[in-house]
């Protein structure tokens, strides 16, 4: 299956794309200058841009970041890339590889791929790039002693399930499994895939399926400094002063130099909003990937061709530590009643949140109210929105009504349900004993305004709220260990399916920052999943988050009927949802500011910014 997005964009995103103000806006799919046409005009030969602050990390394995998939992705080549045709449109296309080939089904339903490395790969240092490296990578990647956050990406691969597998006291069966990748000879590499895999290609062009190098990565630190760090692709690292700036160099040894129309990139960091707009404004950055939120209407008629609003495909969300204690001092219920109870409340304080007001008055950059996790722009095999047939209502789409006609109702609903578990005075229409919460956020002008409103929200009926920000790699660390109450969150596509917005919450993933499956919650047995209907044995009454939706996700991840398969996935949203635990806010838009010197830029709807083709105007 050839995997277009922009295809997606142009039927579900159009949207986006108007609501800059300007239809002379460059959208995120719009076809670059001609990158081998030399510029008319001396151009410059260095860019200067800023994404975020300090990224956690830059190892292909470890990174989970949309900011440093992009640093990585100048870095580092894997088999398959992202890239436009001739008309703009975005698709996977060979990198390393000398062609993406035909898998070929085996008898026991596996299927298996033989790719060719092209000639004259070199890793920066210039050594050759050979197929054991990528099959050293993809098993270090994959393996339970790295933990990577990404980890599971590797399940389809054939030996996976192997790797992971553990006894009664959860310890690894065999540390020695390996995956089914073999390095035929230098240049052929073998992958043997569970089944059939409509997205392998696009998994081949994410980071976490890039090649690293046995020798450089013994060294723990080696992805923390310019003189340690060896990749493959279009640049190399040459400096990195921490909390400062990350300059990227193009690499002589890269198989395509000659390609690259970019010598030096500066990635900037900082998450200051009103810093990255001072530096824009006065040339100093050609490209900012953030604005200040009081800022925007401004922007949009200051710089009608320069501020950008281009189509994503990713949901801004709510999240909640599912083992977080929420029910009053005075509750009596216990064990399965009260994880019932914390499920209802959760989902009646979703009911308190007016997403219209957030995107128009907040966002103002053409989001769109979030009625259900996976996000707008995922269809189903006809063609429809996948949001659009989520949950069971006939009357809207997705998991709540977010009409603005609906708040009204919806709020007088919550406020019943919630009158099941506190205190309520009806006099001051306040909640009188609901715990305290703390809701976490990266700093950021834009996430401090959006939960700012969630707390004046809570605060209308007597709920509490305080706000903490964090800097983003602690504010990463901590969200992932389950250090918070309520956070900020947010999710982009990995690739053109819906699962990549629902394996995250599997026990095991790094992504699960709710912690289902973990602490309290690991033995609370409330999940009920009946998939008989679909032909399968499972039946499950009051079972455990491991033995409903791991299991689920497991079976998608291995049937080959389509239809089957996305019928599983809107039953795994449907438990996802059911828990109360994410709370979608709307469906996201990618806000950036590009200098209108920059020709050849592009992005893709994951949230990759390329900057390896760009020319800057002298």
């Amino acid at each position: 299956m050839k995997k277009i997005l922009a295809l997606l964009l142009a039927a579900a995103m159009v949207f986006a794309l108007a609501a800059c103000g300007s239809s002379e806006a460059p959208a995120a799919t719009e076809a670059p200058a001609d990158a081998t046409e030399a510029p008319a005009e001396a151009a410059a030969s260095s860019l200067a841009v800023c994404l975020a602050s300090e990224p956690d990390t830059i190892d292909p394995a470890l990174n989970s970041a949309v900011d440093g998939a992009t640093l990585v992705s100048h870095l580092f080549s894997g088999l398959a890339k992202w890239a436009q045709d001739e008309t703009g449109a975005l698709v996977i296309v060979p990198d390393a590889a000398a062609e993406l080939p035909e898998g070929v089904e085996n008898e026991d339903g596996t299927v298996t791929y033989t790719y060719t490395l092209r000639d004259g790969l070199k890793w920066s240092d210039g050594q050759p790039v050979t197929a054991a490296d990528f099959a050293f990578a993809w098993n270090r990647a994959a393996s339970p002693a790295l933990a990577a956050d990404y980890g599971y990406m590797f399940e389809v691969v054939d030996g996976y399930a192997e790797m992971w597998e553990t006894d009664a006291d959860g310890n690894i069966v065999n540390p020695d499994a390996k995956l089914n990748v073999t390095a035929v000879d230098e240049k052929t590499l073998e992958v043997t895939l569970a089944n059939s895999v409509a997205y392998w290609n696009e998994l081949l062009a994410f980071p976490t399926y890039f090649p690293v190098r046995e020798d450089v990565v013994a060294n723990e630190a080696w992805a923390t400094d310019p003189s340690t760090y060896v990749s493959n692709g279009a640049y190399t690292m040459t400096g990195w002063e921490h909390n400062s700036v990350i300059t990227l160099e193009k690499n002589p040894n890269y198989v395509d130099a000659d390609e690259i129309l970019m010598d030096k990139i500066e990635f900037y960091l900082s998450d200051d909003s009103n810093n990255m707009l001072t530096n824009f404004e006065n040339g100093t950055w050609q490209l900012i990937d953030d604005v200040p939120t009081n800022e925007i209407a401004n922007l949009k008629t200051e710089y009608p061709e320069e501020f950008v609003v281009a189509g994503q495909i990713g949901t801004y969300y709510v999240c909640w530590n599912i083992n977080e204690a929420i029910l009053p001092a005075s509750s009596t219920l216990t064990g399965a009643e009260a994880e019932a109870a914390k499920a209802e409340i959760r989902n009646a304080i979703a009911l308190l949140f007016d997403r219209n007001y957030i995107v128009e008055e907040i966002g103002q950059a053409g989001q769109v109210p979030a009625s259900s996790f996976v996000a707008m722009g995922m269809t189903n095999p006809d063609g429809t929105q996948f949001y659009e047939t989520a949950g069971s209502s006939d009357e809207y789409n997705g998991y709540y009504n977010v009409s603005a006609d609906a708040f009204e109702a919806n709020f007088a609903q919550a406020v019943e349900t919630l009158k099941k578990y506190y205190t309520y005075d009806e006099a001051t229409g306040m909640f009188t004993d609901f715990p305290t919460l703390t809701y976490l956020y990266n700093t950021s002008e834009g996430h401090k305004a959006i939960g700012e409103y969630l707390q004046s929200a809570l605060a209308g009926v007597g709920i509490t709220m305080n706000l903490e920000n964090q800097e983003w790699n602690t504010f990463l660390n901590t969200r992932k260990e389950g250090n918070y109450s309520i956070a900020r969150n947010g999710w982009l596509a990995d690739y053109n399916d819906p699962i990549c917005f629902l394996d995250m919450w599997v026990t095991d993933s790094g992504n699960n920052d709710v912690q289902f499956g973990k602490g309290g919650h690991k033995d609370v047995a409330i999940y009920s999943l009946d998939l008989t209907d679909l032909g399968y044995e499972l039946k499950v009454e009051n079972g455990t988050w491991a033995q409903t939706y791991d299991e689920l996700i497991s079976l998608i991840k291995s049937c080959t009927d389509n239809e089957v398969r996305y019928e599983l996935m809107h039953r795994a949203e449907d438990l996802l949802m059911s828990t109360g635990c994410i709370v979608p806010l709307y469906f996201y838009t990618d806000i950036y500011m590009l200098d209108d010197s920059v020709q050849g830029f592009f992005s893709n709807p994951l949230g990759f910014k390329y900057f390896m083709y760009c020319t800057v105007a002298g």
